[in-house]
């Protein structure tokens, strides 16, 4: 068997990393057998095509009718939290993010933090940022916990160590936690459990995700299977919520049909196992749930994204990850090849807008455009247009002013653009055009063997002895 490189330590850009997955034996079966599973369970959970795309359609207009409004439902969701008791901090990049949690924790002279699933907390790198000022911040969700455990990132949004498989999870909980070898999920998961309940009871603050923030009461509302959100939201005496701005929506009656759409396109579930929805911190009347309850909204390039009629429509994205479900790009190369928080095609026209696409060139390009990923979107984002946007933000000239992405311009080259208008000319120009056709045809023998990169995974293309204008012309003639 071969043995799963960690493609986390990888150096190199991300062909590099894909040519290392693409060897991977091991892993490519690890996520064809989790996707192929995936993509049945959703195609069971819309048996009925008609209400599946009634529903994608109610929610596309549920979250073009929240953007249109993010500035308005920003201010209200922040009056109704105050109002609640929840005290809303405001965060433009992922560096003030950090700063803004560590010093809430340093409020309460935390130590310990127990983390449930975020990836906006990912995007930020907190637990490497409170590392580094000696707290520890321990992941509760079973998956991010074992990627935790063998120093990885997730691979997926949804299942963070879909990369493994159970043989090798048992290996690692092993060799990390001691105890006997054994890959039965149910002893697995209880071995976690075991080690994340103590942690539960002794952390300071608890750190959570959102998955939807409503505006018109002040909820924070979050989806997960495990109960370890609940535990990390209301055991701990302080609860800091981190979240994207792009996460508010107008009100409950919109979270009913985006709940549909997002469990059954996430995991083919009907419902997840919790919903939370927390509207304040513990009542003087109330037994249990933190003392204190705060709300980090990050930027971090969302507003540059959404000053964009075309992309903004990334922001809706809900986090389902059905895109990187059906996506054969991201199937056979992983999560791990993309080298950042968010892979997969959500990924590709995401992180641009965060990283800056200089730092991320390869991302846009790294598509077959087979459509799978708009196809399968619960709220219907376009993303092979914005991919093909994408594709053209990177070529733009680095000094134009009009360009919407951070970094653009990181794959301008003026050889390229003094070739495209070559040909421009040539096209214009018949006479020339002929003779060019004339030309190639008669010496097309001169043509070299290999054109890389085109022939590194293909033959090269050879021309026709004749052109088809030419022999169109001949097959006229010996009609007449």
């Amino acid at each position: 068997m071969t043995q799963s490189i960690p493609v986390t330590n990888l150096d190199g850009d991300f062909k590099t990393r894909a040519r290392h997955a693409l060897d991977d034996a091991q892993l490519r079966n690890n996520f064809r057998t989790a996707m192929d599973g995936l993509m049945h369970k959703r195609e069971q959970a819309f048996s009925d095509p008609q209400e599946r795309e009634d529903l994608r359609d109610l929610g596309n207009r549920i979250r073009a009718r929240a953007l249109s409004q993010l500035p308005d439902l920003l201010d209200q969701l922040e009056q109704r939290l105050t109002a609640n008791g929840v005290r809303v901090h405001w965060a433009e990049t992922t560096e003030e993010a950090n700063e803004i949690v560590h010093r809430l924790i340093e409020a309460q002279e935390g130590r310990q933090v127990v983390k449930g699933k975020s990836m906006v907390s990912e995007e930020m790198e907190l637990n490497d940022y409170l590392a580094e000022r000696d707290i520890e911040c321990l992941e509760s969700d079973l998956g991010e916990y074992t990627v935790q455990l063998d120093h990885e990132k997730p691979s997926h949004i949804i299942m963070p160590a879909i990369h493994k498989n159970a043989r090798q999870v048992a290996r690692l909980f092993q060799e990390k936690l001691g105890g006997e070898l054994s890959d039965d999920i149910h002893e697995l998961v209880g071995t976690g459990r075991q080690i994340l309940r103590q942690k539960f009871m002794e952390a300071d603050v608890g750190v959570s995700g959102v998955n939807f923030a409503v505006a018109e009461t002040g909820t924070l509302v979050l989806v997960e299977n495990e109960g370890n959100g609940r535990m990390s939201t209301t055991v701990p005496p302080v609860h800091i919520a981190v979240t994207g701005i792009e996460k508010v929506v107008a009100n409950l009656r919109d979270v009913v049909p985006l709940l549909s759409l997002l469990t059954r396109s996430a995991l083919g579930q009907p419902i997840t196992t919790y919903i939370n929805m927390i509207s304040g911190p513990r009542k003087d009347d109330e037994r249990d749930g933190p003392r204190e309850v705060h709300l980090v909204l990050l930027d971090n390039g969302r507003s540059r994204a959404f000053s964009d009629a075309q992309l903004r429509q990334t922001l809706n994205c809900i986090r389902c990850g059905a895109c990187m479900n059906h996506c054969p790009v991201y199937t056979r190369v992983g999560g791990h090849t993309y080298g950042e928080v968010y892979p997969g095609p959500i990924g590709k026209i995401l992180t641009p807008h965060l990283v800056g696409l200089d730092r991320v060139p390869d991302h846009p390009s790294a598509s077959s455009l087979c459509g799978a990923c708009g196809d399968v979107c619960p709220v219907k984002i376009p993303i092979p247009e914005l991919l093909q946007r994408l594709r053209e933000e990177n070529v733009r000239h680095p000094e134009d002013s009009e360009a919407a992405v951070a970094g653009a311009g990181s794959r301008y080259s003026n050889r390229e653009q003094l070739i495209w208008r070559g040909w421009q000319w040539l096209n214009t120009h018949p006479r020339i055009y002929r003779l060019f056709l004339w030309g190639v045809t008669r010496l097309r023998r001169l043509q070299p063997a290999r054109l890389r990169p085109w022939t590194d995974y293909r033959s090269a293309p050879t021309p026709a002895a004749r052109s088809l204008h030419e022999q169109a012309r001949n097959h006229m003639r010996s009609k007449s």
